[in-house]
């Protein structure tokens, strides 16, 4: 299964090759892609589609209300503050 031109692959990669290269990158995507035609032998028919492989659970720790930091403490290492408030430069024109 060698109907791709590696010129063209290496192309639209921007990627310069030797001759050398050529051929052996050639080689190795040409196995790939009888890798690719075997697995569309398989039956999965029978399968359900899923976005993931394996069950995802979510890794963050539970949600849990505390008390928030005292307001004298959050402003005491700003760098600007006026009227209790941090200073920050203007991002919106």
């Amino acid at each position: 299964m060698s109907d791709f031109n590696i010129q063209y692959v290496a192309n639209l990669a921007r990627v310069a090759l030797t001759p050398d290269e050529e051929q052996r990158f050639g080689q190795q995507l040409t196995n790939i892609l009888g890798y690719i035609e075997k697995l569309k032998e398989v039956d999965v028919s029978q399968v359900e589609p899923t976005a993931h492989a394996f069950p995802l659970v979510n890794v963050m720790r539970p949600d849990v209300v505390t008390g928030s930091l005292p307001h004298d403490e959050a402003m005491r290492n700003a760098p600007a503050k006026a009227g209790g408030l941090f200073v920050v430069p203007k991002v919106v024109e």
